[in-house]
């Protein structure tokens, strides 16, 4: 009679992990379907049909469908190409993927991102400019913040004139 071997606790699955691993399942499949429905909802808004935006992007139809709806994740490279068909940021695609932190709210930075007479490179480049010229006004408002100094009050004037020798 054949014996059966015993299952040892490091072959037992974690409940916890499992749960862990399906939570983080369940959330890459949400952002799938999410980033799939917005690529949708762009291509419909532009009035692109899908045959035409898997040209434009260098993709499969059947791909470019798994996509919109919410079968496979697509890869950065691709999602650019998915921008640069729609004419749409990359980077809104990005963030919306889950590829990039949501920056803060900005209406310069909306405007030239929804901007279709410019590039992507270019749209990339005037927002490098306006960005350092935010943090280059940032650092100088830091540096002309008051630092420590002590309140004035009415017996200032006095200890000072004390300490010059007055």
């Amino acid at each position: 009679m054949p014996q059966t071997p015993e299952a040892s606790d490091a072959e037992v699955p974690d409940s916890a992990g499992t749960g862990e691993l399906a939570a983080r399942v369940v959330k890459v499949k949400d952002a799938a379907q999410d980033i799939g429905s917005f690529i949708r909802a762009q291509r419909e808004a532009a009035h692109v049909s899908l045959r035409q935006l898997a040209l434009l992007a260098g993709v499969s139809n059947p791909y470019l469908s798994q996509i919109e709806r919410g079968l496979r994740n697509p890869s950065a490279e691709v999602l650019g190409q998915i921008a640069k068909g729609l004419r749409v940021s990359s980077e809104a695609l990005y963030v919306r993927a889950g590829y990039l932190e949501q920056r803060p709210y900005s209406p310069v930075r909306d405007a030239l991102l929804a901007d279709v007479a410019i590039t992507e490179r270019q749209k990339q480049v005037l927002l490098e400019i306006y960005e350092s010229f935010c943090r280059e006004n940032d650092s100088t408002q830091e540096e002309l913040a008051p630092t420590d100094v002590p309140e004035l009050s009415a017996e200032t004037p006095h200890s000072l004139e004390e300490e010059s020798g007055k």
